[in-house]
């Protein structure tokens, strides 16, 4: 194999890693995703470049499962934590060794995982990213940013179900949203579908309980329930009603956490969609 052929299949495995950010094993995925963080902040495209590659260097390094590698498994919850610290911390020197550093422990955390066989998803990115917030909190050697969430628009309520999709990335502009739906359809039309519907649904269910209509505007209520919806994506009846379960539960999830003021991240999606899996596996095994 030439080295020119290595590099580009290099190169698809580091974009299938973007694109597993929302479980899709494909590179125009990931291409279509980086250019849709981009379009929100260059600096955060970049840093999920960055982290990607970084993920993706040190599971080769390490050995780790050649498959899984090449599936892009080593790659999205390491893209996250670079999105996340630049999105939580002032972009200086520090910043980005920290990228690095976090891509490298939730690439050896996301290993862990697989081994014992354990639904994690997007659970390194939840643990590194909380770690550095806690960290910084009484060792301040990253600055934190102002995050301020701005104020919506009439027609941000009806494109709320797009921006859920853009904030599994921590995107709030409604054309990476679309890009992102976008990018997960050509993957998996049905995934995309369930998707928007799980965003849908999720933002509707909100009104019920009294939340802020700016956030459940911005996508903050819906963005959990997407990824949920797409891990159970499927053409039978009964994958939507897992589907919903795990919509329902991670959005009480997330509820519960914002009451207490809690950083939620995607923790709320893996929780609820680790119960789900772990359930589904055990209600299939009975029926066999």
């Amino acid at each position: 194999m030439s080295q020119s052929s290595i590099f580009f299949d290099f190169i698809k495995i580091v974009l299938r890693g973007v694109g597993q950010i929302m479980l899709q094993n494909n590179a125009i995925t990931g291409v279509l995703f980086l250019i849709g963080i981009s379009l929100g902040s260059l600096e955060m495209g970049i840093a999920a470049t960055i982290a990607t590659l970084t993920g993706t260097l040190t599971a080769k390094f390490f050995k780790y499962n050649s498959e899984k590698i090449s599936e892009g498994i080593y790659g999205f919850s390491a893209a996250l934590v670079g999105v996340a610290l630049i999105l939580f911390f002032k972009s200086f020197i520090l910043c980005w060794i920290s990228i690095v550093i976090g891509s490298v422990l939730a690439t050896v955390l996301q290993n862990m995982f697989i081994r014992i066989q354990f639904p994690a998803f997007t659970l390194p990115f939840v643990l590194v990213t909380w770690f550095f917030l806690a960290v910084s909190t009484y060792f301040p050697f990253l600055e934190r940013s102002l995050i301020v969430s701005p104020t919506q628009t009439p027609l941000d309520f009806l494109s709320f179900p797009f921006k859920g999709y853009g904030q599994v990335i921590f995107q709030g502009g409604l054309v990476s949203g679309i890009i992102f739906f976008i990018a997960v359809f050509i993957s998996s039309p049905l995934a995309s579908l369930y998707g928007l519907l799980g965003s849908i649904t999720a933002g509707v269910l909100a009104t019920y309980f009294f939340v802020d209509t700016n956030q459940i505007a911005s996508g903050l209520l819906s963005y959990n329930a997407v990824l949920c919806a797409i891990v159970f994506a499927g053409d039978k009846p009964k994958d939507g009603l897992w589907s919903f379960g795990a919509i329902v539960l991670s959005l009480f999830i997330g509820l519960f956490m914002s009451h207490y003021q809690l950083i939620q991240l995607t923790f709320p999606f893996v929780a609820a969609s680790a119960i789900l899996v772990i359930l589904k596996n055990s209600s299939e095994k009975k029926s066999i």
